[in-house]
């Protein structure tokens, strides 16, 4: 799809045949979702890109940054190739065309990577292939990733909750941080521990708050776990049988009833966090 401002050629994306850049855009928000897997992040993520896209706050651009990978799924879209795929290639000098530095060939490789949708736009990481395959090229990841995020109003970013690529820098502010947890004291603490990794990195993140998944709605029993987090919880997300019907159906999440209580749960969180202003 090509966006306001920005037409498609080989030189990569955001740049006109003679090369220029023409982007309008330079204050796309930042909202990254965090937590272990099984949490219902990705949920999260995809049901915020919905509301968003409701709101008219379109295109998104979505960043898949978990190498367990299944945001593409929760939106129902295809996903030609990884960040991962284009950065283990480029290990290999011979790839690299003649007469073409490493940058403008990550630049033409990632505009392949990115898999278009109606409102939505997604790029997958993927999984590093060895030891430090993300190290030598996160300077030009995060300069084709800054100019890319340029051409959209959002940027939400599914997280594993090591965050990786937050933690090297790969992004630059997080306007905002939902850590999600189960409802069990064990999420908890782990949530607790993304928090403090957080600090830790001294990452740069505007607000942090935290999510609760798979209630019976009642957060009683966990209190004494969510007041170790320091973490404000802003939201809680019920036990949905849709989400639970979908996922046996291999269906797009993305495309839940407007009933379903996820999808209100979500909404709520962020008419909350003011996500719209």
């Amino acid at each position: 799809m090509t966006r306001p401002g920005q037409e498609r050629s080989i030189q990569g994306p955001g740049k006109s045949s003679e090369g220029v850049i023409d982007i309008s855009n330079d204050n796309a928000k930042l909202i990254a979702v965090a937590g272990k897997g099984g949490t219902g992040k990705t949920t999260v993520a995809a049901l915020l890109i919905r509301y968003l896209i409701e709101q008219r706050k379109k295109p998104i651009l979505a960043v898949d940054a978990d190498p367990n990978a299944n945001l593409n799924e929760a939106l129902g879209l295809e996903v030609p190739e990884t960040i991962s795929d284009v950065l283990e290639e480029m290990k290999d000098n011979k790839a690299i065309p003649g007469g073409m530095n490493k940058f403008d060939f990550l630049e033409y490789r990632l505009s392949g990577v990115l898999a278009e949708g109606k409102d939505v736009d997604l790029l997958v990481m993927g999984t590093p292939e060895g030891a430090g395959c993300y190290c030598y090229p996160n300077d030009m990841l995060s300069r084709y990733l800054e100019r890319l995020s340029k051409n959209y109003p959002f940027i939400i970013m599914d997280n594993e909750a090591g965050m990786e690529h937050l933690s090297r820098r790969v992004a630059r502010t997080v306007d905002a941080l939902l850590v999600i947890s189960d409802s069990s004291a064990r999420g908890i603490r782990s949530a607790g521990r993304v928090a403090e990794l957080v600090k830790a990195l001294k990452l740069d993140v505007k607000e942090m708050h935290l999510v609760i998944t798979k209630t019976n709605g009642d957060l009683r029993d966990l209190q004494e776990e969510i007041e170790k987090t320091g973490l404000s919880v802003v939201g809680a997300i019920p036990l949905d049988p849709q989400v639970v019907e979908f996922d046996l159906k291999g269906l797009p999440l993305y495309r839940l009833p407007g009933d379903s209580a996820a999808v209100r749960a979500v909404y709520e969180i962020a008419r909350k966090v003011k996500l719209v202003a």
